[in-house]
Formats: structure tokens, sequence, C-alpha cells
């Protein structure tokens, strides 16, 4: 049944307030915005992202006044179906960043749109975080952790977002605001909803004179529980305030928007360790819990004898893990504490409460990070291994669920044989221990009845065993949404589900925020809506449209993010199927799926299975290489192309000097237009040609060789012309390699040499992997058979090299690991006091050298600023000159962000033209910067 159309009045009035380019009605962008990480799809009519809280309180009153449900959406990180709708959607953009740390971190003031891992690092200095700890604290959004009380492995319930909460500012149905922090706002609102706040007060007092029923309130939270609305607000508070902020926690957008939130924050204590114990079987795993429970712990993971199997290949683990028995039951366990000392007391104490259970293997405690970081990939590499391996056409669905504690092994052990009655072989478990807070996760396909009634069968009879027969909660964390809400009632019992409706009508008296969400009258809600996941290619199948991409995505905002892209071109293939018109689908996915996309592969870090959208970007660009003539020709031409690549940039660097840079700027931006981005956009930061490279021929003597690979990019381009620093880059780089004592050595025919990544990012694999091999070989003969080191002065240069690199002989470094490894202990540097900027592009990023490029910069200069939330500056190669566009928007903030500094540094030429462009500051190598800084380190004396 389809939602009747939006009123004209309210679009009218939409229209007004919102501008057009934060309007989507079009199918891809509904189709883009409305998909959320949960298995429900509804495709909204409009969606409107939203910059500021009175274009909030405009669409509240204009959808009260005209009847129209909406929705909110952060992240779209949730899992149970609360961030979709087949109405409004109304989207936060990217204004909602505001944040205000108060008393030395103790408290922290945050706006919406703050991504939680964010805020967590505002608050690292002063060592202090915020309570909850989701998983996907990297990804989801203020906005979202309170409307679900999420929480996380470390928070439990008394760090959650409701036992943390200090103040909220909020706007209600009727569009009315409310900021408990400003005597002001609440002295208005007591005056103008005096009768909601009675009838909130008389709600508590009622609640809190029913003592069985609010007896059983506090006993639902002793546990984590996120099922229904946050009824202990009306047994914890008597002030009515407090009672509706209490409320709006956990809520998920059904009762109001919440504009900031203000959280007492939690001590993030230095010193750490982490073991995993194997117990013989579930029942004597799950006996060590409450006694964990009793001691100084942070974290306990359960992962049953199925988790540990689908990790068992991960590297690092040990071979144990595959010859653990059968019934074998595991806890990974963190402590924390604010001394070294304490936190080996602590080591010793929990070792001693655990000397009597019987342990079938054991990692004792370690405080070494790469050893916790593997124990840790066991917990976090569960939910991809059960992504990775599910049929196409399938997703995975990860449940929630809460047992008591002293129950948790008869929990554990009754849910196993749910899983097996309902034939989910693949299904795994783990959780929070401490809580009795299980998540299994399991793949389950949607594409015919029998599997609905196969999905709906098990969901009966996990809701009977967790909340009638143990008393438990059905959502401990991931908010009810629609997946668990015909399941309220059940749970929580009828009297506790009418003062649930009660609240809802008080709140939303029309029913038009999230309907559907928490509360329902349809008892077949969950089974309805549910999301195709038609096959698309098999680069991207295994998506699980989780959103965990998208922060790192330079086009997002723009046009489209990684997760947008693969639910577009799943929905294409899907409608190519069914033989219907995609002519309109695929010429907007040209531009906004192929077009703007930097493939850079930065959403391949973040994705939990692994999934570059780059390569299915590569692959459906190859589809129009059709040019493939002209790129056998640059291929076998290439020195001739890097002549004329230097001549253009000897033209625009004459035609600059004849017309100026306002009058160019504003020529060549027409032309690029016009040209559909074939003809490059000239900017102040051009750089001007290099014409003649001196390249030594290597002499016999006793210093170390290295051999220099120049980029292509090195070998055309110069300085732009106001940078003050006129020395070209590989003129720069072989004097700093000199002065640390090494002879430079450049491969024969240097010219004809390219790593391929010019071919491959346009779609010519065969021709991109030619070259690479050309460059490969070439290098083989000047490292004398890989003796010699190779230094590669441009990072997605040496990326490209690397990736796959079959030939154990040459060992290729980017400029960072070079200079860490073999320059740094043969200089002396002395830090200058000017600020520097840092840029760590997205190869470096790949190649794992990010936190040196940083730490390397901190050795060179005193203060060192890295921009944040810039994870990829969309330069792309050449996107900068033919798509400034993508290049523009993902370094919108990067101006305001180096004000002070006077010099930026990177590793990527062409990145450093974008960066200087959009920084106002002048980017240069990382090369310029520790030459300026170092001399050669004298020899120990005789």
């Amino acid at each position: 049944m389809h939602a009747p159309a939006l009123p004209a009045a309210f679009l009218a009035g939409v229209e007004r307030s919102i501008p057009r380019e934060r309007r989507f009605d079009d199918h891809l962008s509904t189709l883009a915005y409305g998909t959320d990480a949960s298995f429900y799809r509804l495709i909204p009519k409009l969606v409107v992202r939203v910059e500021s809280e009175d274009e909030v309180v405009a669409l509240l009153k204009l959808a009260g006044a005209q009847g129209v449900p909406v929705t909110f959406r952060a992240a779209g990180t949730s899992l149970s179906g609360q961030a979709v709708s087949d109405s409004v959607l109304i989207v936060l953009g990217e204004h909602w960043n505001g944040r205000d740390i108060r008393d030395g971190g103790a408290r922290i003031r945050l706006q919406p749109g703050v991504i939680g891992a964010q805020a967590n690092a505002w608050l690292a200095p002063l060592g202090r975080k915020i309570g909850p700890d989701p998983a996907s604290i990297a990804t989801c959004k203020i906005g979202g952790i309170v409307a679900n009380n999420a929480s996380g492995m470390c928070c439990g319930t008394a760090q959650n977002s409701y036992h943390t909460l200090a103040g909220m500012r909020l706007v209600l149905a009727d569009g009315t605001v409310l900021d408990t922090e400003d005597a002001a706002s609440v002295a208005r609102f007591r005056e103008s909803h005096a009768s909601l706040l009675d009838q909130l007060a008389t709600l508590g007092r009622e609640t809190r004179a029913n003592t069985p029923l609010a007896d059983r309130i506090r006993h639902k939270y002793r546990l984590k529980n996120t099922t229904g609305l946050s009824l202990n607000a009306l047994v914890d508070y008597d002030e009515p305030l407090d009672i509706l902020t209490h409320l709006m926690v956990g809520s998920e957008g059904t009762l109001g928007f919440i504009s900031a939130v203000t959280y007492d924050t939690v001590p993030e204590h230095p010193f750490k360790a982490s073991a995993l114990i194997v117990f013989p079987d579930v029942e004597t795993c799950c006996r060590a819990v409450p006694v964990l429970k009793q001691q100084p712990v942070d974290a306990v993971e359960l992962l049953d004898r199925r988790s540990l199997r689908s990790v068992q290949d991960q590297p690092g683990l040990p071979a144990w893990v595959k010859a653990l028995s059968p019934t074998a039951c595991a806890l990974l366990i963190e402590s924390r504490a604010a001394t070294h000392t304490l936190l080996h007391e602590q080591l010793e104490q929990i070792r001693a409460s655990l000397a009597g259970f019987r342990v079938e293997q054991q990692v004792d405690f370690s405080e070494d990070p790469v050893v916790c970081g593997q124990l840790w990939a066991i917990r976090k590499g569960t939910f991809p291994a059960v992504g990775a391996v599910r049929p196409t056409g399938t997703t995975v669905i990860i449940e929630d669920v809460t047992f008591p504690v002293e129950r948790l092994a008869e929990g554990v052990n009754r849910l196993i044989g749910l899983l097996e009655k309902h034939r989910y072989d693949e299904a795994i478990i783990f959780g929070h221990a401490l809580e009795g807070n299980l998540h299994f996760v399991f793949t389950q396909g949607f594409e015919d009845p029998a599997q609905i009634d196969r999905y709906d069968a098990f969901m009966q009879d996990v809701a009977h065993l967790v909340a009638v027969e143990f008393g438990g909660s059905l959502k401990a964390e991931h908010g009810t949404g629609r997946n668990m809400a015909p399941f309220v009632e059940l749970e929580w019992g009828s009297e506790a589900y009418q003062l649930m409706w009660r609240i809802k009508r008080l709140l939303d008296p029309s029913g038009l925020l999230n309907p559907g969400v928490v509360l329902s009258d349809d008892p077949q809600l969950h089974l309805k809506h549910l999301k195709p996941m038609p096959a698309a290619d098999e680069i991207v199948d295994k998506c699980i449209e989780c959103g965990f991409c998208e922060p790192v995505c330079p086009s997002n905002g723009l046009t489209l993010t990684p997760r947008q892209r693969i639910v577009m071109w799943r929905d294409l293939q899907a409608r190519h199927r069914a033989g219907l018109d995609t002519t309109q689908l695929e010429a907007d996915y040209a531009y906004r799926g192929l077009e703007t996309c930097a493939a850079t592969g930065l959403c391949a870090q973040r994705c939990p299975v692994g999934i570059n959208t780059g390569d299915l970007v590569r692959k459906l660009r190859s589809t129009g290489a059709d040019r493939t003539h002209t790129a056998n020709w640059l291929a076998d031409h290439f020195a001739t192309a890097l002549k004329g690549t230097r001549l253009m940039l000897h033209v625009a660097n004459g035609a600059h000097l004849l017309m100026g840079t306002r009058l160019l700027g504003r020529a060549s931006a027409t032309v690029t237009r016009a040209s559909a981005g074939k003809v490059p956009q000239w900017t102040p930061a051009m750089p001007q040609p290099l014409y003649k490279l001196a390249l030594p021929r290597p002499v016999e003597n006793d210093k170390p060789r290295v051999v220099y690979l120049a980029a292509c990019v090195s070998r055309a381009m110069g300085p732009a012309a106001r940078d003050p620093e006129q020395t070209p880059l590989i003129d720069k780089t072989r004097a700093l390699l000199q002065k640390a004592g090494y002879q430079v050595v450049f491969p024969d025919n240097l010219d004809n040499l390219c790593c391929g990544q010019p071919f491959a990012s346009k779609g010519y694999a065969e021709q991109a992997d030619r070259k690479r091999q050309e460059t490969l070989d070439a290098l083989l003969k000047a490292t004398r058979g890989g003796l010699d080191p190779v230094y590669c002065d441009t990072s997605p240069c040496t990326l490209r090299l690397v990736q796959e690199l079959a030939d154990e002989r040459l060992d290729v470094y980017d400029p960072v690991r070079f200079i860490r490894m073999h320059l740094l202990d043969r200089l002396d540097i002395t830090p200058q006091d000017t600020p520097v900027a840092v840029h760590v592009t997205c190869s470096t990023q790949h190649l794992g050298e990010g936190a040196a490029l940083v730490e390397i910069a901190r050795r060179c200069a005193r203060t060192v600023v890295v921009p944040e939330g810039i994870h990829c500056c969309g330069f792309a190669g050449d996107k900068g000159f033919t798509t400034p566009e993508l290049n523009a928007h993902a370094l919108r903030r990067l101006d305001e962000a180096v004000k002070q500094c006077s010099e930026g540094i990177s590793t990527s030429r062409t990145c450093e033209i974008g960066l200087t462009r959009h920084g106002g500051v002048d980017y240069h190598g990382l090369v310029y910067l520790l030459d300026r800084v170092s001399s050669p380190r004298a020899a120990p004396a005789g």
C-alpha cells in the first residue's frame, strides 16, 4: 500500500524554507538517501537536507499543519529500520558539528551531526571520552547515539546516554524549542507548555505509585534495554523537564528532534591490557561472567565456538584456535587503569578471580598494542566473516538481546538450539557478557514467502524465549525500530505498553513523528518493506549497506557515497533484469556514481567486508573506455606524452603572464565546463613545466645507493609560479638523499616509465599493467637485482607498484617509510617554530604510513595541524582538473583549518595542487620540510 502524495501546500512551504539544492525527489536521490543499515526499505517521497534548527522548526510546523509524517536521519547506521520513511526524510546536513567542551572535559555539549569518534578525539587530550561506545562509533552521529540510546562493549548501562545526560536542546512535534541549559528557554517552555509538564508529572507520580509496574520497570532497566520508550524516566525522576529529556533518549525520533545534547564525560584511562580466555564449554564460560563483573574489568566479550571458527584463519591468531573443542566458549577481557602500577594490581586481581575455572586455552593479559590489536580483531572480525560468506541476494542480520546475567549460560544454549532448529547453520553468537547482552548474526533471504515465513517463525521463537521465558530484552542497544515494534507489548506487558502509547500521544498527538517505529498496531510490521539485495556485481555483492564507508568519501554530500553507489547499481541491475527503461537513471549515474568517484579506495578500509567501491567504478569506466588505440599509443610513447604535458603547462603559464590570474581563471573554468572536463581547469596553483632533467650517472664509491624513481608528475611539473619555493621536487629530493649520505641512482629510460595509475583510473587495465611491469623491470635492473632500495617520491605511485608485488627482490619505499627507516638516523633535526599543516594522502593511508607521516612532521615542526574530517582531498590523479567540483567539495573546510599555517606538506604532487588552491597556503612534499630543518649527522668521534 503506497502512502498518499505529499500535499501541495506542504511542498510549497518546503520550497520557501529549503533551497532547491537541498531538496531531493528524484528516484536516484530518494533511494540513495532513503537506504540505511537495516534490512528494511521505504523510499521517501521527499528528502530534505537541513542545515539549521530553524529549518527543522519550519518543517515540523508545516508537517503538523498538513498532516505529513516525517522521519529524522543522522548517519543511517541503525539496524532496526528506525531511519527509513515513505513520506519525508529529514537528513542532517554538514552544519551540525558544533561542540562546547566544559570544565576541563568533564562535560561536552554536542550537536547531533558530530560523529562519535570525533567527539572522543576532541576529548582525548583531556583524558576523557563520551560514555556510549557503539561499534559504529567511527560513523554514527550523536543524534543517532542519543535517539537510540546506543551503548557498546565498555559502557554497559551506567555510561550510556540516559545515565550520562547533563542537558538537552530539543524540538517538539509542534516546533517548540526547549533548551534545558538556558534559563530563559526553560521559563518560556514552562509557561507555554504547562499542561504538557503537568501531564508528565502526573504520569510519573502514577507510575511510581504503581508498585508492581515501577518494580517491573526498574527490573527491566537493570538489564541493557532499548525495547520501547524509556519508561525508567518516570521512576527515576520527578521533575517533568528531566522526565521529558530522558524520555527523548532512546525514542528513535518518535517524540521530537534532538538539537544538542550535553554529556557528563567519563575517564579514558591510558593503560590497558587484554586477554583471551577459552573455557571448555558455555556453562563454565558463563559462570565466570558474574565473577568478572565484580572485578576491575572494562570489557568482557563472549565468543561462542562458531564465532572463533569464523575467524580462525585470521593473521596473528594462535594456531590452537583451529583445534579448540566443539563446545569451547571464550571471553575476551580488557582492563584499564590510570597508572601502570594500578593496572598490574588489577590484572593480578582478575587472574586470581579466575583461578578456580577450567581453561582450555588462553592468551594471558598483554599490554602490547600489537597483541591487543590482534585479540580485538577476533571480535571485530566475526561479523564480517559471516557477511563475506553469505549467498548473493541474502542479507546479514545482527540481532541484539539481553538475558539476565545469572541465567546467561542457559540463554546461550537455548539460543544455539533455536538457531539449529531453524537451520541457521552459519550463525554465530558473541556479545557483551557483563550485561548478558548477546548478538547473534545470521544470513537471511527475503526473495520468496518461504524464506520470510522461516524468519518469522524464528523471530517468534526468539521473542518468546527472551522476553517471556527469561524476562530479558529483545533489543539491548540497537533500538526497537520496525524490527521489534510488534513485540514490545509481549516483552513489557499490556500496562507498560499502554503507558508508552500515552507518552507518544502526549508528545506527538498527530502521530507524525516516525510512525511505525517503536510502537505499532501492526503485528506483521517486521515482515513488511523488507529490503531487496539483488545481485549487481561480484565486487560489491557482499555489501551490507552499513554506511561505515561514508565519512571518508570525498563526494559525500556532493553526489553519492560508496554505499549509495552500490545501492543504485543494485537498483539499476534489478531494473535491467525486469526489462525496465533505465536510460535516465544511467545518465544520472554516469555523473553522480562514476564521474565524481575519486576511486581511491578509502571506503575499503572502513568496510566490514573489505569492499572497494572504487574497483566497481573502475570496472564500469572500463566498459566505456573505447579509446584503446589512444591508450596504446600513449603507453608506447610515454616520453612524448610527458613532453605534451610540459607543453600544455608552458602554454598555460604563458597565458597566465598575458591574461593575469583572474581573467585566465574565469576563461579556463568556462572552457573546462564546455569541454565536459576534457580541458583541465587552470588555477593559480597550476604547476610550471619542468623542462630539463639533469640525471647523473652512477659512480663507484662506498656510499649506500638508492634508486630514485621520480614519478611522471614530478618529471613534468615544477612548482607553481607564485610559490616562494621554486626548487623542483626531483632536485629537492636528490639533495636530501645526498645530504643523508646516499648515492642517488636513476633507472634507465626514466621518461618512459609509469606505474600505470593514469591508465588504471580511466579503465585501461591492460595498458596500466603493461606500464607497471615495464617500470618494475627497469627498477630490478637499476637496483642490481634488488640490492638497492627504491625511493618513489609520490605515494600513489608507490602504492600502485607495491600492490600484489610478486618479486620479493624489490623493496619499494614511499617517502614516509624511507625517511623513517633510512634518513632520520642520518640527520640532525632542529624543529621550526612555524606551524605546518599535514595532509595524509589516501595512498599513504593504504600504505599504513599515516601516523608515521604526522610523527615525522612533529619532529620537524613544533606545531602540526592535521585538519579534521578531511580524509581524501578528491584530486584523485586528474579529477582536480577535470571534475574540479569534487576537489572543491572535499576541501571546502580546509582554508579555515589551516589558516594559522604558512605551509602544508603531503606526499603527492597532484594532491598538493588542489590543497594549495583550496587551503590558501602552499603545499609541498615532505622532503621540503625535512630538508629545511635538517643537517647531516656528524660521524661519531674515533
